[in-house]
């Protein structure tokens, strides 16, 4: 087999937000990434860290203020509005909420046959036999759709939501916490689906969540965002196994685990998230971080590569895994000192 195709590619692409003449809103400042041909980067985070900016930036329902998109080596940004519109049947998006993306008045049928009549693709036969098509491609009941949107339950709205993005044969698909609505066991059966279409049509994504546990089982690649800054990138495994960024390792060991005989440490972060409104010089992470030195107060560390494939903004990255284990140790006397002052 060949070398996969990068498919995906964004090089420094940045999304500030004018507040007034003074200050400047940072969402998503200087990000990089590849996604290759069947490939999944999971983006994590924390809420307000620039998320899902990006993924709107991706798909241009936001205006990128600086910075790159290449699609199969075009740059999007700069396609004329013929080339822009063929490119826009590759690239589709699924919502994080299906209720409110999904137009109330029209019909399931009618929803997913706008994106053919909006292309000019087939005749009304045609489209019938699309949309049936698409129906089997996600396991949608033609019984549905003669129904509306609020006829639905969630996790139906978002296979219609899904089968919408579906519906033009697109091979590049950002999934906009796709899932955070939902029930488990319904998550659960939208993440097998994503998967399964995946593995089917060879499609990529950009997997956007807060819920490590989900971005784990679909993901091939992760990246811990940091108020508007990748901090931390590496295959789903080794970031789990080998976390360096303190974020990273903090925001891992907030996941749950499900063992009686594992006894978990959580790291409790100190401190208020900074402000992303022109953000001060050093790194960001540094007013909340237990390995903080003078230095990180005052210059900003590059992404550097620690491992093949495992980059880290950290300039003490080595040492992490050590401090970390001091400051779990840390977190859990203080809460042990709680336990004991509140029993006083």
């Amino acid at each position: 087999m060949g070398e996969e195709k990068v498919l995906i590619e964004a090089k420094n692409l940045k999304k500030y937000f004018k507040i007034d003449s003074k200050k400047t809103l940072h969402a998503v400042d200087d990000i990089s990434f590849q996604i290759k041909e069947g490939e999944t980067l999971g983006l994590v985070g924390e809420s307000g860290c620039g998320k899902s900016t990006v993924g709107n930036v991706v798909m241009r329902l936001l205006p990128a203020t600086d910075g790159e998109l290449l699609y199969r080596g075009k740059n999007i940004f700069k396609l004329d509005k013929n080339e822009s519109f063929e490119i826009r049947k590759k690239m589709q998006i699924i919502f994080q909420d299906p209720y409110s993306s999904l137009n109330p008045r029209k019909t399931v049928y009618e929803i997913l046959a706008e994106a053919f009549k909006i292309h000019h693709i087939g005749s009304e036969n045609e489209i019938k036999d699309k949309i049936k098509h698409v129906c089997d491609m996600v396991e949608l009941s033609p019984s549905l759709l003669n129904l509306y949107p609020h006829e639905l339950d969630g996790g139906m709205r978002q296979v219609v939501g899904i089968a919408r993005a579906l519906s033009l044969g697109p091979d590049f698909i950002v999934c906009d916490e796709p899932v955070s609505a939902l029930d488990v066991s319904v998550q659960a059966r939208i993440i097998n689906l994503l998967m399964d279409i995946q593995k089917k049509y060879n499609i990529s994504y950009l997997f956007i969540s807060h819920d490590l546990s989900v971005v784990r089982h679909i993901s091939n690649r992760i990246a811990v965002m940091y108020l508007g800054r990748f901090v931390e990138v590496a295959d789903s495994e080794e970031i789990f196994a080998d976390a360096r960024h303190p974020y990273a390792i903090a925001l891992l060991s907030a996941v749950p685990v499900v063992s009686i005989d594992k006894k978990v440490s959580r790291i409790i972060l100190e401190g208020d998230v900074p402000s992303p409104v022109n953000p001060k010089p050093g790194c960001r992470f540094a007013s909340r971080c237990w390995m903080r030195h003078e230095r990180c107060m005052q210059e900003e560390p590059p992404l550097t590569e620690v491992s093949p494939g495992h980059f880290v903004r950290c300039f003490y990255a080595n040492e992490s895994r050590e401090n970390s284990l001091h400051a779990k140790t840390r977190s859990l006397d203080d809460k042990k000192k709680e336990a004991e002052s509140e029993l006083q």
